[in-house]
């Protein structure tokens, strides 16, 4: 049988490494260590792995999930073997932990390294209005893979007040506290808005990263 789905860089990466790119948008990890990794992450895996669901670890941290509704449901990935990571053919990125700390929207958190310490954090000012914005504060020593739809683009926060819409920010340096920012004026709620109510405003030494996409619409209820 002759195809071009079978061409070499289709096949998979045969590496020792325990975090390894397939190719821009799969991730393949060497189990050996436990790991952490998001709900429906999982796309493959090869050999004795076992997935379970991972709680929230402390009973302050449990109160969080269920006051904030926060949707960051994790696993653990335990054994031998490997294991692919992708979400909706979204790029991936890794990032190593070196005692700092880094702020993700929990859409885009892919998978981490079990040592990495994680907590719920409200962005300041967030209320029902503005969706009740949350995040997931990464830090320790580790290694974390976080997903983006599209190329990303990473912004410098030190020289001047940066505004990024909510559903488009995908993570920040830990140092930086964001603060919700409205656009709304009387006017334009009365001739019915811009469709850019809410920001999330940044100012200080650190970077933002922001992805060209605002996420897959979510249907109203019925």
């Amino acid at each position: 049988m002759r195809s071009e789905l079978f061409s070499a860089q289709n096949q998979e990466t045969q590496t020792a490494e325990r975090w390894a790119l397939q190719s821009p948008r799969m991730l393949r990890t060497v189990l050996g260590e436990d790991m952490i990794a998001t709900k429906g992450a999982m796309v493959a895996f090869q050999g004795d792995i076992k997935f379970n669901h991972e709680g929230a670890g402390s009973v302050g941290k449990m109160m969080k999930k269920l006051l904030t509704s926060e949707d960051a449901p994790m696993m653990r990935v335990s054994g031998r073997g490997e294991v692919f990571f992708a979400r909706q053919a979204n790029n991936i990125f890794l990032m190593q932990l070196e005692g700092d700390s880094i702020s993700v929207a929990s859409k885009n958190l892919l998978a981490m390294d079990a040592s990495i310490n994680w907590d719920i954090k409200r962005v300041q000012g967030a209320g029902m209005a503005s969706g009740g914005l949350f995040n997931l504060l990464l830090q320790g020593n580790g290694t974390a893979a976080i997903c983006c739809e599209g190329e990303p683009l990473i912004l410098d926060c030190s020289v001047q007040p940066t505004f990024v819409d909510a559903q488009a920010v995908v993570c920040w340096s830990g140092n930086l506290v964001p603060q919700v920012h409205s656009s709304l004026n009387m006017r334009s709620m009365l001739r019915g808005g811009s469709g850019e109510a809410f920001q999330l405003a940044f100012h200080g030494p650190g970077f933002v990263v922001v992805q060209p996409s605002e996420g897959i619409p979510v249907p109203p209820r019925t």
